[in-house]
């Protein structure tokens, strides 16, 4: 039987036969060992990534009349990948896809589901919370996202580095989630109904008296403090549930082979939930038109809607707490570069040390500006073509609906655009749609009046075009970045060592989300003082969004050159690791001077990389 030892790192061979033989059993030599009367078979072969040599062997199919023996060093790696060793029957798939990795997909699908449905509620209602409510108006949003949005953000990601220092990372996941959800739950059964009670209308009233109406933003967000703090948490559970604990979670568990085949199709699931939640938003839209009068119509919404929000938070607990149970987790490298514990200074200049964790940090920070600046003129657009609330609303849980289907038609291509053209490519994609989608509805602003006759033809208006062309830009800008964008962002994180995975998600994804929206609305608060409104600013805007998609692009070419360096290096390290095992090989003969010679050659530091070892059994 001829078989190959072949190897892509050093093999090592022990040049004492004897205490090889001794190492499979004391009580007899090798030969009686290996040709004892059942038949060996490799199932037992232990190659495991430790530096001692371990060689463990069980009497089952290894035929004596075989000339040669052949194992080949990557089969712990095979072992750890999911892979059967040799001689060992193949584990149960379904569709292709093994059992075992299935019960760590399905999950994930499962808490990515229930994490963006509750965030599309969330969304589609925070905005019109603090829009309609008395006293306040659509200026109270830029005020928000960047004088309390921010700092906030700034906060729990201070107070998140500290917590994973010193708690568990299972701990550490329901330390942070549990708080979210009782939040929801008290706001819609306790907060919103006390509001008339808490809210200090008399004293921002006197405040706007004395101060003028340009504080009408400011002050909003002292009169209506509980609906700002609403809005605020939501805002947060996007950075901090969806990409700091739904990701940091996956990565924890999944290859990056995993990573490449299933993160695209996690948002499968999750897309479905976008087309279920903009139906459930605007179902509750709808309620509130048929209730009688003297009816709090929004505060049954609520009541309604975070109810489903807190039954899909213990969901995600639920599912987190099982895979934590009974899925086993993958095997990482364990050669990897042991980092200190850092404090919260020494961390954050670390990472700003660090050229890959900034140039992830361009990525973020890029999207939420561009998108900031389409979104904002947009909404401005659409608060003038639907003014009540319910109508608002309503086009909000249909524009949710549609974005949940253009994503999830995105992520059935996704795969295909990972497999066929890799990281780099998949990760310009969403900056270039968003530049070309921009473009087209910017000029459809400036250009409007000129093509008002040709549109009148349809039926519709120079606004209610601007509307749907809005709304179509940022259900493609949305879907790229959901079937892309976030997986290219994630599977970013995996090469790197834990130190710089953890404290730079918290600082990329829970700083840097927001700062790239704040950074977009302190760019449209310049503009308009600058140049009088929102609608003088357009032109300027759109070469704005042109210099940052520029950027956007620079940055992730750079990090596609460092992310592939990475993932060779680590492919090297376990190579390196798999071919530390040593394996005996001994002639059939029990020839001592050839086993010696065997062993001297498999020992030599001058060994080609791609080495074959044969002997005569």
């Amino acid at each position: 039987m001829e078989a190959v030892l072949k190897t892509r790192g050093l093999l090592s061979l022990p040049p004492n036969p004897t205490r090889a033989s001794s190492l499979l059993n004391p009580s007899q030599g090798l030969k009686q060992r290996l040709f004892a009367s059942k038949p060996l078979d490799l199932k037992g072969l232990s190659l495991t990534y430790k530096r001692v040599p371990s060689f463990v062997a069980k009497p089952n199919g290894l035929s004596p009349k075989g000339k040669n023996l052949t194992c080949k060093a990557e089969a712990a790696a095979a072992a750890d990948d999911g892979q059967p060793l040799i001689g060992e029957s193949e584990k149960p798939k379904f569709l292709g896809i093994e059992f075992v990795t299935l019960k760590k997909i399905i999950p994930l699908g499962l808490m990515f589901f229930c994490i963006l449905f509750n965030y599309t509620i969330l969304r589609d209602t925070k905005d019109v919370l603090v829009v309609t409510a008395k006293g306040s108006s659509a200026e109270i949003i830029p005020f928000l996202k960047t004088w309390v949005n921010l700092p906030m953000a700034v906060g729990f990601m201070l107070l998140y580095t500290k917590l994973a220092n010193v708690l568990s990372k299972k701990a550490l996941f329901y330390t942070v989630i549990v708080p979210f959800i009782i939040f929801f739950g008290a706001f819609g059964f306790l907060l919103y109904p006390l509001s008339n009670y808490i809210h200090p209308e008399a004293l921002a009233d006197k405040l706007l008296a004395v101060l003028g109406p340009r504080f009408l933003g400011p002050l909003a967000i002292f009169r209506i403090w509980s609906f700002c703090l609403f809005y605020v948490m939501a805002e947060l559970w996007g950075s901090v549930v969806i990409s700091v604990l739904f990701w940091g979670f996956a990565n924890q568990i999944t290859t990056v082979d995993e990573a490449k085949r299933f993160y695209p199709l996690f948002g499968l699931g999750a897309n479905v939930a976008l087309i279920f939640s903009g139906r459930t938003v605007k179902y509750f839209s709808n309620l509130r038109q048929n209730l009688g009068p003297g009816v709090d119509g929004w505060a049954i919404s609520l009541k309604g809607m975070m109810s489903i929000v807190v039954l899909m938070g213990v969901a995600i607990c639920f599912l987190y707490w099982w895979v934590n149970n009974f899925v086993p987790l993958p095997t990482r490298s364990k050669k990897k570069k042991e980092k200190p514990k850092m404090g919260t200074m020494e961390s954050l200049k670390f990472l700003v040390s660090s050229r890959y964790i900034r140039d992830l940090a361009t990525l973020v920070v890029a999207y939420g500006i561009s998108i900031n600046l389409v979104e904002v003129t947009w909404k401005s657009k659409l608060k003038a073509q639907f003014p009540s609330p319910n109508e608002y609303s309503s086009f909000m849980g249909d524009f949710s609906t549609g974005t949940g289907i253009a994503t999830f038609t995105m992520m059935l291509l996704s795969q295909f655009i990972f497999d066929k053209y890799g990281w780099g490519v998949a990760a310009t994609i969403t900056p270039t749609v968003l530049l070309l989608t921009g473009v087209g509805f910017f000029s459809l602003i400036l250009f409007g009046d000129p093509l008002a006759p040709a549109l009148a033809k349809f039926g519709i208006t120079p606004l209610l075009a601007a509307v749907y062309v809005g709304a179509l830009q940022n259900i493609f800008s949305k879907s790229a970045k959901y079937s892309l964008f976030d997986p290219c962002k994630e599977m970013a994180y995996i090469p790197l060592d834990e130190d710089t995975k953890v404290k730079g998600k918290a600082a990329i994804d829970v700083v840097c989300n927001p700062l790239g929206k704040s950074g977009g609305a302190l760019i449209q608060q310049f503009m308009i003082l600058t140049f009088g409104s929102l609608a003088n600013s357009t032109p300027y805007l759109g070469g704005i969004l042109m210099v940052i998609v520029f950027l956007w692009l620079a940055a992730a070419r750079s990090l596609d050159t460092q992310f592939t360096a990475l993932r060779r290096e680590e492919e090297l390290e376990k190579e390196m690791e798999r071919a530390a095992v040593k394996i005996p090989i001994v002639s059939e003969t029990g020839s001592a001077s050839h086993t010696s010679d065997s062993s001297a050659a498999g020992d030599s530091p001058g060994s080609s990389s791609e080495t074959s070892s044969r002997s005569n059994l």
